[in-house]
């Protein structure tokens, strides 16, 4: 059975279907667009060796909040505020799958302030608002001198982040880090994400 067009051509059913799935494959092959600026959170440096801000890092694994309050502190605990700890893709699924941290690894801690001490479930400590970001990076390449090749960066206090930043000196982060971390200079005893997601 033939399907007679207006202009009197003869139009064959099955042909039409493939011609129409052939099209829609065609569509599905495009690729989508990738989200400018954030390359699934790899490190980037400028021409300087300054390392580049990372973006979307709060769409990252979130590991953990530490904190040690200045009321347990004598009143004056030398890092007072919540640590938002986040550890890029690339980092947490080379972890995941080898149990150690592969060239590439970011470490960013997002300082936020104590906020409320009271909330409708009881006492405790809350958080209030955004301080500063410190990122750590492990990168055998870009720091082949430093312990671990982890290089440490501070990119200043919110709400003026430098978009750039410089690395620390060696004493400043990475000797602490080398005597009290768990493992490879991350502190991962006080991170049960990481724990678990290392392979046994």
């Amino acid at each position: 059975m033939t399907i007679r067009s207006n202009s009197d051509r003869r139009v064959t059913p099955g042909l039409t279907l493939v011609a129409t799935l052939v099209a829609t494959a065609s569509l599905l092959l495009i690729p989508a667009p990738t989200v400018a600026g954030n390359d699934a959170g790899k490190p980037s440096y400028n021409e300087a060796g300054a390392l580049i801000l990372p973006q979307g890092y709060r769409e990252w694994i979130y590991v953990g909040a530490p904190l040690t309050p200045n009321d347990m502190n004598g009143g004056k605990a030398e890092f007072p505020e919540f640590h938002s700890v986040y550890i890029n893709p690339q980092g947490y699924q080379g972890y995941k799958n080898t149990g150690t941290f592969p060239d590439g690894t970011i470490m960013l801690k997002e300082l936020v302030s104590v906020g409320a001490k009271k909330a409708t479930s009881g006492s405790g400590y809350f958080m209030g608002d955004y301080v500063a970001v410190a990122v750590s990076v492990k990168d055998s390449k870009q720091f082949p001198d430093e312990p671990g090749h982890w290089g440490f960066f501070s990119f200043g206090n919110h709400p003026n982040l430098t978009p750039t930043a410089e690395p620390l000196p060696t004493a400043s982060c990475n000797g602490c880090h080398e005597a009290s971390a768990d493992e490879d200079w991350v502190f991962t005893q006080y991170y049960p994400v990481l724990r678990a997601a290392k392979p046994e």
